[in-house]
């Protein structure tokens, strides 16, 4: 199963209180959304990719512009809205992989798998969560919280969505719960982003 992506990228990212826009913020070495889109790219089960964007994100719209990106842009009332706003302009009226711009650990093997256990769950959307006490451990922020099976899990911003289903206001979700650093690294403040690049960093040396 292959499924086209969109890389959400259109927030005004007021908890990072930078001038920079959030997507285009340094993170060792490039931007944050170099990382997503490097990883989106490489993934065997995504078909096409596409950024959202807004009027916040106007210097992220002409990066990605210049780098050959297809740009979806909206007009930025919000994630959901901008989502919905996005599948319905595109006519995305099939599963769509949706990834945040702030996830820089992500990879494209992750998002296979994704992919893969969204064709088996046998419903219309898919998500991803990761449990909040391990974003604790590591000292980074608990920004947006979902519940699923009456549990508060931290929400990954990665998911799957049937976007023919994108009008209705429940759609049955499935969820994988993990706590790989793939999705556990969501920049949120600039702590968040300190303490990602020295995981990152640390993680490099001990692959090398």
């Amino acid at each position: 199963m292959r499924v086209p992506a969109l890389i959400m990228a259109g927030g005004k990212g007021k908890r990072m209180g930078l001038p920079v826009e959030k997507p285009l913020l340094p993170f060792l070495g490039k931007p944050l959304i170099e990382w997503v889109v490097e990883a989106v790219q490489s993934a065997n089960n995504v078909s096409d990719v596409y950024v959202v964007t807004s009027g916040n994100t106007p210097e992220t719209e002409k990066k990605c512009v210049k780098d050959g990106l297809r740009v979806l842009r909206t007009e930025g009332k919000g994630y959901h809205d901008d989502l919905k706003q996005a599948i319905l302009s595109a006519q995305l009226l099939c599963p769509i992989l949706v990834i945040p711009s702030d996830i820089p650990a992500i990879t494209g093997e992750v998002l296979d798998r994704v992919v893969n256990a969204y064709e088996e769950c046998g419903k219309d959307a898919l998500a991803v969560f990761v449990p909040i006490e391990a974003r604790g451990r590591l000292g980074l922020s608990i920004s947006s919280t979902d519940l699923h099976d009456g549990v508060s899990y931290a929400v990954s911003g990665v998911n799957i969505i049937n976007g023919a289903k994108i009008s209705e206001e429940k759609i049955p979700t499935a969820a994988i719960i993990t706590e790989e650093i793939d999705v556990l690294l969501n920049i949120n403040t600039l702590k968040d982003l300190d303490i990602a690049e020295k995981i990152m960093k640390r993680n490099r040396e001990i692959g090398s």
